[in-house]
């Protein structure tokens, strides 16, 4: 199961120079550039592990290349994703996020059915991923 998150998440997986250019398309519109991973993709996990610091001042994408290629190499097994926030409102909105290395084999999401008061039911998503501890999903 190849996880959904992100823009062109449901495009097959880009190539260094496609993300090099959608990089020099986020630097060409002023927007701040931070790269994240996790061994944890659950939807609901929305902050991931922040690789160095913001790259707020960055006007050439082989910056942010360096650092992607970086993570990529001490986390080869997360998933890594590039961010862009666009602050022209006053606040640092995402305006683009994508993933840029995933895992050989991802283990996917179940759906678990729970029954509750007055024939109630409620869905929740289990990430298999989390059944092995932390440090160990990979």
């Amino acid at each position: 199961m190849k996880l959904t998150q992100g823009t062109f998440s449901f495009l097959p997986d880009l190539t260094d120079e496609q993300i090099r250019a959608q990089v020099d398309y986020c630097l060409r519109n002023g927007w701040a550039l931070n790269v994240e991973f996790t061994d944890d993709p659950h939807p609901r996990n929305t902050y991931w592990e922040m690789w160095g610091l913001p790259m707020f001042d960055l006007k050439d994408a082989a910056g942010a290349m360096l650092e992607v290629n970086a993570c990529r190499k001490a986390y080869p097994n997360h998933y890594v994703k590039v961010n862009a926030y666009d602050s022209t409102k006053g606040r640092e909105t995402v305006a683009i996020s994508f993933i840029v290395n995933r895992p050989k084999k991802e283990p996917g999401f179940g759906l678990v059915r729970q029954e509750a008061a007055g024939r109630t039911i409620r869905y929740t998503i289990h990430s298999y991923a989390t059944d092995k501890p932390e440090g160990d999903r990979y």
